[in-house]
């Protein structure tokens, strides 16, 4: 039986993305070479969470038994998340791995980033549980601009953090200076907690404010859990993922008293703006009003203060 395609594991998106928001944007030329280089001073912003896949499912095959009809939207590629990032100056993205539509294989993405030049670094993810040798796989995917990996507390539940293998890509992380990027749920924060405890010289990262909201409900305790991993130098969190916290709805504004905690116990050095297209095009949502909040939105930023969310951490941890 064809498994159904939901990302509930996930975030709360729904089930597909509308597509008006899309149209008539370019589509992807399989096997044509882009060659890219970034206008920084045109688009000097970073969006440091953004997934991508192509139409086309038989040069870039999906995983287990889905089929280009699971896709939701049927395209998201390069090109169209581009269009939609420029317009709001941002030049460079870090593409998120997709494991429900293409599991283990990284090579999409490591496609699009060696087909754009300096406009993407990816977040890949390795099977810790069956992978033979993590280090070298880990360092042969830096030398294809993987920077960080994915790691979540849905695939394999209880024993997520627990394998051989998971302990060696945190210890080989310290060493390569790639992220273990955690997309977790608030109550995972103890465990991850822990891990930071044990490897503070690797570098980490919580999407998503950690799911906190998802629900529609935005608990102090939640927020005290995750501002408790500032004490550890190298977590960083992405203010991301509005769409899908607390009340859901642009301007996203109910959401800011969480973001200033998180600037609070981080600071905004430590801290960076996220989309998480193409989810945030869903519904009525726009990509333009999930970077409004950060750039136009909060009183309290100084020009100093927008810059590192919109740009500085996000380079400095992810394309130095």
């Amino acid at each position: 039986m064809k498994p159904v395609v939901a990302r509930r594991h996930f975030l709360a998106a729904g089930s597909a993305v509308a597509m008006a928001g899309l149209a008539g944007l370019p589509r992807q030329s399989p096997g044509i070479a882009a060659e890219q280089t970034v206008d920084l001073e045109k688009h000097p912003y970073i969006d440091a969470h953004s997934h991508v896949w192509s139409p086309d499912t038989k040069r870039w095959p999906l995983a287990g038994n889905l089929t280009k009809a699971d896709l939701a939207p049927p395209s998201f590629t390069p090109e169209e998340l581009l269009k939609l990032a420029h317009e709001q100056k941002v030049g460079r993205v870090v593409l998120i791995q997709h494991h429900l539509y293409h599991g283990w294989d990284n090579t999409y993405l490591i496609d699009c980033a060696a087909r754009f030049p300096g406009a993407f670094v990816v977040t890949g993810m390795i099977d810790d549980q069956h992978e033979k040798d993590i280090p070298a796989k880990m360092d042969e995917l830096l030398k294809k601009r993987v920077k960080a990996f994915r790691i979540t507390s849905w695939i394999y539940k209880d024993q997520w953090l627990a394998s051989d293998g998971m302990e060696t890509m945190w210890k080989h992380a310290a060493k390569t200076g790639q992220i273990m990027s955690c997309l977790i749920d608030a109550k995972d924060l103890v465990a991850v907690d822990a891990m930071c405890g044990k490897h503070s010289e690797t570098k980490v990262v919580i999407d998503h404010f950690a799911r906190i909201g998802v629900d529609g409900t935005i608990r102090d305790e939640d927020v005290a859990r995750l501002c408790g991993l500032a004490r550890h130098k190298n977590v960083y969190p992405k203010l991301s993922a509005y769409y899908a916290l607390g009340k859901k709805q642009a301007p996203y504004e109910d959401l800011v008293p969480m973001i200033r905690r998180v600037l609070d116990a981080y600071g905004p050095s430590r801290c960076m703006w996220a989309s998480d297209a193409p989810y945030q095009t869903d519904k009525g949502h726009r990509y333009g009003d999930s970077i409004a909040l950060i750039r136009d939105r909060i009183d309290f930023l100084s020009a100093g203060d927008k810059e590192q969310l919109l740009r500085k951490t996000a380079e400095r941890v992810y394309f130095s």
